[in-house]
């Protein structure tokens, strides 16, 4: 990322949960969970606050892209299952990756509202409100979006570089439900998909084969 523009980011995501709070506010300073008891309990009670460090509220995984999947996207969701500091403070993050002509394909997010910061590239990103209008436009480095929480919203990389985009969620488990997964990889019956898409069942088969999950095709 560009050195200069990390006090931005730091301000960005610090601000979006104080105006945008979603999850219950917390009651303690912080909690860092408490691994050692991670095999025990679902719920890890905070580790003692004496013993907490400055380590604990530092993230050094999102420097680089990840990898990247068939549609040219490579994106690292920060939570506190990564980034334990987040434990209780109502915010998650993600660093999305997007090669040229890259999507990041239509989902949505049923628990936040999510604020994306362009930090390089060109990026055509927009979202669908209850009455299927489109808000959409092309946004360049230094230009933030906000995604309404649980509307389907969408990006591409619409330049001849890679994109880079930090998106801050209100929200430390946003949840995320990727349309095309949805439809044809969660197994709802066929006739219905028939029905409803107007696709054969020989359509309707070939994608299913691309996106459900593959223990479920053995």
């Amino acid at each position: 990322m560009y050195p200069k523009l990390a006090f931005w980011l730091l301000l960005f995501c610090l601000y979006t949960p104080e105006t945008l709070s979603s999850d219950p506010d917390p009651v303690q300073d912080f909690c860092i969970p408490n691994t050692i008891y991670a095999s025990k309990l679902t719920l890890l009670p905070c580790k003692n606050p004496k013993l907490v460090t400055p380590e604990d509220f530092v993230f050094s995984g999102i420097k680089s892209p990840g990898n990247f999947s068939d549609t040219g996207l490579s994106a690292i969701p920060v939570n506190p299952s990564t980034f334990p500091g987040l434990n209780t403070l109502g915010m998650s993050f993600v660093r999305a990756d997007l090669k040229p002509g890259g999507v990041n394909p239509p989902h949505s997010h049923p628990r936040a509202t999510e604020t994306v910061y362009v930090v390089r590239g060109k990026v055509y990103s927009g979202f669908v409100d209850s009455t299927n209008r489109v808000f959409a436009k092309i946004i360049e480095r230094g230009d933030v979006m906000v995604f309404p929480r649980g509307l389907v919203h969408f990006q591409m990389n619409v330049g001849k570089s890679p994109a880079t985009v930090f998106g801050c969620f209100n929200s430390q488990n946003p949840g995320m439900q990727k349309i095309p997964n949805v439809v044809f990889g969660s197994g709802i019956n066929d006739e219905l998909l028939e029905k409803a898409f107007g696709l054969s069942l020989g359509q309707i088969s070939t994608m299913r084969r691309r996106f459900l999950p593959r223990k479920r095709l053995n």
